[in-house]
């Protein structure tokens, strides 16, 4: 959503683009003071809808878990200014139906079977690597590692068959494509998830040991082919741009913090509370899919009417009490919001942690001299999704 998302955001006013404004890793300015300034801030947009970002911590989990109180069903948003279409998902559903099908997803999703795919995993990165290092010269971290590496992980769990890998990733890369145009990624999307249907109806008549087939094989005719093919195809869009984007923002910091690189690279005991630190300092998903009030309330004293959009602020919300530059690598975080929180928190968080957990250690450790090939990255200037759409590294 992050690429695409970013020409449409383009329309809006500057001072409503604060939330997806960064220096660098770090929050852009005008974010931190807000957040300095209060829990909750109007923001300007136009199309007649009244939209509040939320900033402070405790009021962010408020809104990401009452769903009692708060939408998703983006038709609410897209009524008010006219849109028809609506992007479906996971991420734009309330309950009963929100529940119905995050129950097929979630027991996939559990750290006991997601670690079937370990060993992949790891020979997915070692073969990353090996490639990486076959480039005479710098190389491009996102193309040859950060995006491969949750594509084919995708693949693994879905159950993609082999022969057809090399153009699910070509799509998966397509739909993100900011170069490329909207109407060139909506068309990816299109491919995509007429892909997914393909895949699904195949499925259906021989289940495999993917994803798709497990619950096929538990489910049946429970669950249609087209929600199927929808379910596949949220785990291709909240998975793969957004862990390629934590795979490369967090080589950016490892490269510069020489406390972190040498823990992450050779002390096994300290990747996992190190990705945590990462995941909430980056917090590469910036603001939260959109709530809608479904009442008037009150929020830290602010009036909030019915039908008014709130925007929750996931990298302001994750540096409550806590300075602008932020980073530690021997903090041991309890708890933080990159995946979002209550219902709607992202089903497929464990397997983030996975690859990251795998990656980060073995670049390091194959590429002890990793290092910038130039002097800054080029951020994405405003997007959904934070991240950059190349590095250039040396390897030797």
């Amino acid at each position: 959503m992050g690429r695409v998302g970013s020409r449409a955001l383009s329309l809006l006013p500057d001072r409503a683009l604060v939330p997806l404004k960064r220096d660098g890793v770090e929050p852009g300015v005008e974010l931190e003071r807000m957040r300095e300034a209060g829990p909750i801030h109007r923001l300007p947009v136009p199309f007649g809808v009244r939209v509040w970002l939320v900033t402070g911590q405790p009021e962010a989990k408020k809104v990401l878990s009452d769903t009692d109180a708060f939408s998703n069903d983006y038709a609410r948003l897209g009524a008010a200014v006219g849109i028809e279409q609506t992007p479906g998902g996971l991420g734009f559903a309330d309950p009963p139906d929100h529940t119905r099908l995050r129950k097929l997803l979630t027991p996939e999703f559990t750290m006991r079977r997601l670690s079937r795919l370990v060993p992949r995993i790891d020979e997915i990165v070692t073969e990353r690597l090996d490639a990486m290092a076959a480039v005479d010269g710098p190389v491009d971290l996102v193309r040859e590692f950060a995006l491969p590496i949750p594509s084919l992980t995708i693949c693994e769990l879905l159950g993609v068959p082999y022969a057809d890998r090399d153009r699910f990733q070509e799509l998966a890369v397509a739909r993100f494509d900011l170069f490329g145009g909207a109407n060139s990624a909506l068309g990816a999307i299109s491919e995509s998830l007429k892909y997914m249907e393909k895949i699904v109806r195949r499925e259906r008549r021989d289940p495999g040991d993917g994803l798709i087939g497990m619950i096929i094989r538990e489910h049946g005719d429970a669950v249609t082919d087209a929600e199927l093919a929808g379910l596949a195809d949220g785990v291709l869009t909240g998975g793969f741009d957004t862990t390629a984007s934590m795979l490369t923002l967090g080589a950016i910091v490892l490269m510069s913090d020489p406390a972190a690189r040498a823990a992450m690279k050779d002390d096994d005991k300290a990747a996992a509370p190190l990705v945590e630190e990462l995941l909430r300092h980056l917090s590469v998903v910036q603001v939260a899919f959109p709530r809608f009030a479904k009442r008037d309330l009150v929020i830290a004293d602010t009036e909030i009417k019915e039908g008014d959009v709130l925007a929750v602020s996931l990298s302001a919300a994750n540096r409550e009490g806590l300075d602008r530059m932020d980073f530690d690598a021997a903090r041991k975080v309890s708890t933080h919001l990159a995946f979002g929180h209550g219902a709607h928190r992202c089903v497929g968080a464990e397997l983030a942690r996975l690859e990251l957990r795998a990656a980060y250690p073995a670049l390091l450790r194959r590429f002890p001299d990793l290092r910038f090939a130039e002097e800054k990255p080029t951020y994405r200037t405003a997007s959904i999704v934070h991240g950059v759409d190349a590095l250039m590294v040396h390897t030797r």
